[in-house]
């Protein structure tokens, strides 16, 4: 099943291409025809190849690696932002800047840096810093959020790069191609499709056409998070033993997020009760044995009873004679 359609491809903008004299002769194949002096990207060829980048950053991120989302340009810079904050990946939306993964220790440093920074309290000038010494931090500060910002939780060299405009982003390109870096990106009529390893023919100047694309991107590393949470930890997969991000629990799903939680809340009240109710049964069981034991009491108390009542009987029927036998002898008397 295709992850897009084509009519959201026509209706994205993402079938046009550039002028006829600034195009590429290399991008012919994915050329359907011509219009008014600007080349029309065959959309069939182009779901093909979202199909495959789709399929390759999903098992990329399941397998535990990462996506740098570069755009650098107006049309790209809100979706690469928003998309990648999305997902939680990294992502370049400025000026990129030259080492950033072929020297990417020294930019680990300057991570650090901006994270130190973070931690000053530019407000209060008691604690050793004058006020433009706190001036001169404070800038130093929004000028590494500008430019490393979108990198900040990057620990490593990324698995892939996401490229909007692979012309634009040569030195992007240029690094990861010295590091092995698989790059998927748009191929646009004037690009060189031999620079990226899974490219996707299409129109990357339009605001539409680029915000689709990424989100198709996006939504492929969200689909590789959820297979990479659902692994067991026993398969070495220390997401499903470490405890979820909050954008990770909003990306999983309420549902997702729930039976994983509930699932080892579930067990344990299971055991609770079963051990609950043993006692409760052992208790039970002497009450059941005891009730046999009063109704034989009872049985016996019943014929010792009967005997017992007769008794009075006798002694009434006796006392009702006697008083029948004394009345002559109180005659007796009287006759003397």
């Amino acid at each position: 099943m295709a992850v897009v359609t084509i009519r959201q491809l026509l209706d994205s903008g993402v079938h046009f291409g550039h002028q006829t004299q600034r195009w590429n002769p290399k991008v012919k194949r994915f050329i359907l025809t011509e219009r008014s002096g600007i080349h029309i990207i065959d959309l069939q060829q182009s779901l093909g190849h979202i199909d495959t980048a789709y399929e390759f950053v999903r098992e990329t991120v399941a397998r535990g690696g990462t996506v740098l989302f570069v755009g650098t340009k107006k049309q790209a810079q809100e979706a690469i932002a928003s998309e990648a904050g999305r997902v939680g990946q990294p992502y370049v939306n400025q000026r990129w800047l030259g080492g950033l993964l072929t020297n990417f220790q020294t930019v680990l440093g300057r991570l650090e840096r901006m994270k130190e920074l973070e931690q000053v309290d530019f407000d209060d000038t008691t604690k050793g810093f004058t006020k433009k010494e706190l001036l001169m931090k404070r800038r130093e500060l929004i000028k590494l959020h500008k430019s490393l910002g979108g990198i900040r939780n990057l620990t490593k060299t990324p698995s892939a790069l996401w490229v909007v405009d692979a012309k634009r982003e040569h030195l992007a390109m240029s690094e990861a191609a010295k590091l092995g870096i698989p790059v998927v990106g748009i191929l646009d009529t004037n690009a060189d499709p031999d620079d990226i390893a899974y490219p996707i023919a299409g129109n990357d100047d339009a605001i539409r056409s680029v915000g689709l694309l990424t989100r198709v991107i996006a939504d492929a590393v969200a689909e590789g998070l959820v297979i990479r949470h659902d692994k067991p930890a026993e398969a070495g997969n220390v997401s499903a033993v470490e405890p979820l991000a909050a954008w990770e629990k909003e990306l999983l799903g309420e549902a997702a997020v729930a039976a994983a939680d509930e699932t080892p809340a579930d067990e344990a009240p299971a055991d609770d009760s079963a051990t609950d109710e043993k006692p409760v049964a052992a208790a039970k069981a002497p009450a059941a044995k005891k009730a046999p034991a009063k109704k034989a009491d009872a049985d016996a108390e019943k014929p010792a009873k009967a005997p017992a009542a007769k008794k009075p009987a006798a002694a009434k029927a006796a006392a009702t004679k006697a008083p029948a036998a004394k009345k002559p002898a109180a005659k007796k008397p009287a006759a003397e």
